[in-house]
């Protein structure tokens, strides 16, 4: 069992590794998301101390950095939809997507403070692994997914954007949003932060969710330029879905634990939803693989402009609704 950190007497009040915490009555593990991404960052900037005394190999492997990086294979969602760009930090050619990832609205769900409850603002919420509601709640059930998103600086050449943080959310395997639909209004599973490496890479452990009346099967996501920003949803530099293969959707939802699913996908098709019927989810369509046993693997590459001004995001509709708001 972890043992709970004890906090610090300091002539300023308690305190944890130097740091004051911002709840004095509270344990550290209590401390909110604020004080969470202080620690990270502090533990980060100490492994790259580290990192210099054991030589230039560790600082790379521990050390964010702006250089360019060949993405995986299956981070590249189609040949069609790819472009080859040679960043300037090395010279090196890489597969990245014909253009930005496409703004898309965060929908009427996204528990990011924009619409009613905030899960940014919580302790723990950068995660890998979202399946469980934090402390201690419900654990969704489903078939396993690991969701891999690679984020590109446009602005700086298509760069991996380290230190980039995504905040990644969906429904569950009932179509079911966390914190707002019916009988989970008092869970936050399906929910987390993860902070871009050196590549540029998020990776989140989850399942895959299901298919609800009207929408194509989706995971929402938001960028933010780093890890202190995610307290405010305003701070968000680009908003976006991920579109699943209908492949994959299909086998998932043979399933009888995603009752109802098979029925609303065969009404629904990636030209016709209201998110990606513009261009067909052509730079939004994850490339997968596995099956319904072992799980899937899900990657998306998602090119981000700080040039540009986003054009979605924010909540739309009423907490516990329908399609409105594009879900």
């Amino acid at each position: 069992m972890n043992r709970i950190p004890e906090p610090e007497q300091t002539p300023d009040g308690p305190a944890y590794e130097g740091r004051l915490l911002d709840r004095v009555d509270d344990e550290v593990v209590d401390q909110g998301a604020p004080f969470d991404i202080r620690t990270l960052l502090t533990r980060r900037s100490v492994l790259s101390l580290v990192g210099v005394g054991l030589g230039a190999a560790a600082l790379a492997a521990c050390t964010p950095r702006a250089t360019a990086s060949p993405t995986s294979p299956a981070a590249t969602p189609s040949a069609s939809a790819s472009a080859t760009a040679s960043p300037p930090a090395t010279g090196a050619a890489v597969d990245v997507p014909a253009g930005e990832i496409p703004d898309e609205t965060a929908g009427p769900y996204p528990g990011d403070g924009s619409n009613g409850p905030d899960v940014l603002e919580q302790s723990g919420i950068v995660r890998s692994d979202i399946r469980s509601s934090l402390a201690g709640g419900a654990t969704a059930d489903g078939v396993p997914m690991t969701l891999r998103l690679t984020i590109l600086d446009t602005a700086a050449g298509d760069v991996p954007f380290a230190g980039a943080a995504v905040y990644v959310w969906h429904c569950d395997a009932q179509g079911r949003y966390s914190m707002y639909s019916s009988g989970v209004e008092n869970e936050n599973y399906l929910r987390g932060v993860q902070i871009a490496d050196a590549s540029g890479v998020v990776t989140f452990t989850s399942i895959i969710p299901g298919c609800y009346a009207g929408r194509w099967p989706h995971i929402h996501f938001e960028v933010y330029p780093d890890a202190a920003s995610i307290t405010d949803a305003a701070n968000a530099i680009a908003t976006s879905q991920v579109a699943l293969p209908e492949d994959v959707c299909a086998n998932v939802y043979a399933l009888s634990s995603y009752d109802g699913s098979a029925r609303n996908l065969a009404q629904i098709s990636l030209d016709s939803d209201n998110v990606f019927s513009d261009d067909g989810g052509a730079l939004q369509l994850a490339a997968a693989s596995g099956d319904t046993t072992s799980g899937y693997s899900v990657a998306l590459t998602a090119r981000v402009d700080t040039r540009t001004a986003p054009a979605a995001g924010g909540g739309a509709g009423a907490p516990g609704g329908g399609s409105s708001g594009r879900p």
